[in-house]
């Protein structure tokens, strides 16, 4: 009997002495990319500081605009490495948040599933306002203005404007400072209802200048407000009589 207790003494002494854990410098990297910058990258730095190998059994990211690198596939007691997460950038702006699961064959079911997080902030390089021109049929086909300002880190010099559309006519002028310009559209007419998607196309980066689209369009006129009906079974309003009303006289006899 003593020597199955020594036994299994032994045997749980050893499971808890040969364990694994991988453990993540960081599990979230909040990223702030230059505008004009195609990719976002994350390093997501480890250490094995378990006694047994881990292995990596799938990282996986949320979506397929993200890619990962591992550097090993197993990762031996007191070792360190990274996962490399590189978030294709593309038109898109504001705040973007993706995801990378990992999975190893740690026996610890809170140990061996890890949901590391990447954050980018990406700006706007340019401001453009108001994005939506328009004008009501039959109204007076004035040009309307949008003004564009590049951000301070996306040195464009020039931009260019294109419609798919020949009923738009529109031109660029220069702003009151370096990285401002002013768009004019004008619809050739507003006799009926179309409209149309200017393509605003800058200088920079060289080899892959950025695109915006604005849109341009000539509008129904608002509906105007069904006229107001009497109520049928309300009852008529009593007439006013202009004639003042009789003052009642006191009866014969009557005290003053």
């Amino acid at each position: 009997m003593k020597t199955r207790i020594l036994i299994c003494s032994l045997s749980i002494l050893l499971c808890v002495a040969a364990r694994a854990e991988l453990k993540w410098e960081q599990n979230t990297i909040d990223l702030h990319p230059a505008i004009g910058d195609k990719q976002a990258v994350a390093r997501f730095k480890y250490q094995n500081t378990g006694t047994t190998p881990v292995r990596f059994k799938s990282v996986k990211a949320s979506c397929g605009c993200t890619t990962t690198q591992t550097q090993k596939e197993v990762v031996g007691p007191g070792e360190k490495g990274e996962i490399i997460a590189t978030f294709n950038i593309g038109d898109r702006t504001g705040m973007q948040m993706k995801t990378v699961t990992v999975q190893t064959d740690d026996p610890n079911p809170g140990q061996a599933t890890t949901v590391l997080t990447l954050k980018a902030n990406i700006g706007q390089a340019l401001e453009i306002k108001p994005t939506f021109v328009y004008w009501q049929s039959g109204e007076e086909p004035k040009p309307k203005k949008i003004s564009i300002k590049a951000a301070k880190d996306f040195p464009a010099k020039n931009i260019t404007v294109k419609s798919n559309s020949p009923n738009f006519e529109s031109k660029v002028e220069p702003g009151n400072a370096p990285g401002e310009w002013t768009i004019e559209v004008t619809p050739k007419d507003t006799s009926h209802v179309f409209g149309t998607s200017l393509l605003i196309q800058t200088d920079y980066p060289r080899e892959a200048p950025k695109s915006f689209a604005v849109t341009a369009q000539v509008t129904n006129p608002p509906a105007a407000p069904p006229p107001l009906r009497p109520n049928p079974a309300a009852p008529p309003a009593p007439a006013k009589s202009s004639t003042p009303a009789a003052i009642p006289t006191p009866a014969t006899g009557a005290r003053p």
